[in-house]
């Protein structure tokens, strides 16, 4: 087969577009144009060989991919999203703030605050993450657990530190537990991440396995909760590894790193197999709802935080998506926002956002961390 590709364009660019092509000798012609009904109609040499509404023809086109995802997936998240695939609409997105660049002065600063991205063997998106940090305005290092344990790099300097994501030590440990044990079992780097965490003018973001790690050392738990009661995220409801692109809503919380955002709604990835937030208790889930301690939420086309799959990959009750601690400053979520602080990483937008907004919204959720540098010293 000849490779091909299909592409979507305005009116008003066609003829620009097909003379582009022609003029680089790639064959290219017009072959339909987007309806705004619900109805899709192929022609052939002008009689009609088809006409059905998208819908069905999507159902058609799904059934084998639905039975197959039956014998690999929970059945019961697979029937989910099947049955709830004919009433999708547009993703809920909507903005209460409004995402601007950082300013230049934080940004040519010699001076700016340093933020510690951690990392472990079997880590990833790094980069991302450290990219995330030095736009908003900060001094981004790279640093190893093996820079902590041999000496090489402290946590003494940093005003921030950011567990990223990945598959420490591949979990065959289970999540982020292999990480945990690093910290929790060597005296001389327990002490140190404890004083760090003491220290009034620290913050700390945990994302994916990052997220796992703050749970099981107990940054997002009430102080003197016991091991057995403290949140845990612990493997998929639909029991398998969920990657999507979904909607997060922003609810009230202390959280510094959402200040400012609550009643959005952004799209965001979602890359885990283990994230389904679990709670010993069922007070310590109705402290954490009481508190406000879970501000970030899955989301469905309505906007409307939820327990359905696949708006919710992974089962959470209320849809929760990320917990803070109670003063604020620390902030641990299974979500990617790091992979869609730039407005090119996002695979679809409303059209007004696409044609008016310069960043990205979720870099507003680092820019926060800056801010909050500026006034806690």
């Amino acid at each position: 087969e000849e490779l091909g590709l299909v592409l979507e364009v305005s009116s008003s660019h066609e003829a620009d577009v097909i003379a582009a092509f022609t003029a680089a000798n790639v064959p290219c012609q017009a072959i339909g144009t987007t309806a705004d009904g619900p109805e899709v109609v192929v022609k052939v040499d002008g009689e009609p060989v088809l006409s059905a509404p998208v819908q069905d023809l999507r159902d058609l086109w799904e059934a084998t991919s639905f039975q197959l995802e039956r014998l690999q997936a929970n059945p019961d998240c697979v029937q989910q999203e099947e049955a709830g695939l004919r009433a999708r609409t547009a993703p809920p997105f909507h903005l209460t703030y409004s995402p601007s660049p950082t300013p230049t002065e934080h940004l040519s600063l010699s001076d700016r605050p340093k933020v510690a991205i951690l990392r472990e063997e079997g880590s990833n998106g790094d980069r991302e993450m450290a990219s995330a940090f030095h736009t908003a305005g900060f001094e981004a290092w790279d640093i190893t657990m093996s820079d902590l344990l041999e000496g090489r790099a402290s946590l003494d300097p940093f005003r921030g530190v950011a567990f990223v994501g990945g598959f420490s030590y591949a979990d065959v440990l289970d999540s982020a537990k292999g990480w945990a044990g690093a910290i929790r079992y060597n005296e001389s780097l327990r002490l140190q991440f404890e004083q760090f965490k003491a220290r009034n003018d620290t913050f700390s973001l945990g994302v994916c396995n990052g997220c796992q790690l703050m749970a099981l050392l107990g940054w997002i738990s009430p102080p003197n909760t016991p091991d057995e009661e403290r949140i845990r995220f612990v493997h998929n409801a639909s029991g398998r590894f969920e990657s999507r692109f979904l909607a997060l809503a922003i609810e009230e919380s202390p959280a510094m790193m959402l200040k400012d955002m609550a009643g959005s709604r952004l799209g965001v990835w979602v890359a885990h197999g283990e994230g389904l937030a679990r709670f010993p208790t069922q007070s310590g889930l109705e402290a954490v709802e009481k508190q406000k301690l879970a501000p970030l939420r899955y989301a469905d086309d309505l906007g409307r935080p939820t327990e359905a799959y696949p708006f919710n990959p992974n089962g959470s009750p209320g849809g929760i998506a990320g917990i803070c601690s109670p003063d604020g400053r620390h902030l641990a979520l299974m979500p990617h926002p790091e992979r869609a602080f730039l407005t090119w990483q996002w695979p679809w937008m409303p059209r007004y956002w696409r044609e008016n907004l310069k960043v990205s919204p979720w870099i507003k959720l680092f820019q926060n961390a800056r801010t909050w540098c500026d006034f806690n010293t």
